[in-house]
Parts: structure tokens; C-alpha cells; sequence
């Protein structure tokens, strides 16, 4: 009896040992690249101000108003310090985050909640 309980702690250890060393590739995010998003004026100007600080993608799956993309950019300028853009500027940017990133339809789960608006 005690060779077959020794016996089954060593093919444990083993199994253990072995699956130790097996390597499991490391997440690699895509690069994101300014002409994989929708064509329009201000595209240019809101992926550079954008990626400045974070990946496009959390811009892309928001989905709000204008005035909500406008309540979010002044969020962000006041507590993290983005570049306060104003002026021609702003309004081409906004423009293209509430043509192309419009508010999407609320979900049967409670609706969409938008992050930075908490």
C-alpha cells in the first residue's frame, strides 16, 4: 500500500513538474494603426490626441453624444492633464468621436455605462 500511495505522489510531482515548463504565449495587442479607423476630417487629429495617453480601442467602444464626448475630453483635461484643446480643433475632433462613436442602444442588462462618466 505504501509503494502505490509513494508511487502516485511521484507521477504527481511529475505531472506537476512537466506542466511547470509548459509556456503559454504571451498576449501581443495588435498595433493600431490611424487608417483602420473610419475616414472623415478629424480623424487624424483625434487618434493622435488620443493614443497620446491610450489605446483607440477604449475610445472606440464607448459610443456617446457629442456632448458627451465633450463632458469626457474636459474630464480628462481636468483630472489627467490631457492638452486643453479648444477652439477649430476641438470641434473637429468631437465632430468625428460623434459621427463615427455615436451612443449606442442600451443593452437588456441595465444599459450602457460609460466609464469616465461615473
Amino acid at each position: 500500500m505504501r509503494r502505490l500511495l509513494l508511487g502516485g505522489l511521484s507521477v504527481g510531482v511529475l505531472a506537476l513538474a512537466a506542466g511547470a515548463s509548459v509556456q503559454v504565449p504571451a498576449f501581443t495587442p495588435k498595433e493600431e494603426r490611424m487608417e483602420d479607423l473610419p475616414e472623415g476630417p478629424g480623424r487624424e487629429e483625434t487618434f493622435a490626441l488620443c493614443t497620446a495617453c491610450h489605446g483607440f480601442r477604449l475610445v472606440s467602444n464607448q459610443g456617446m453624444s457629442r456632448v458627451q464626448w465633450d463632458e469626457t475630453l474636459t474630464w480628462m483635461t481636468v483630472r489627467h492633464r490631457m492638452p486643453d484643446i479648444q477652439g477649430v480643433d476641438r470641434d473637429l475632433i468631437l465632430d468625428y468621436l460623434a459621427q463615427h462613436y455615436p451612443p449606442r442602444t442600451p443593452s437588456r442588462a441595465g444599459g450602457f455605462r460609460n466609464p469616465f462618466t461615473r
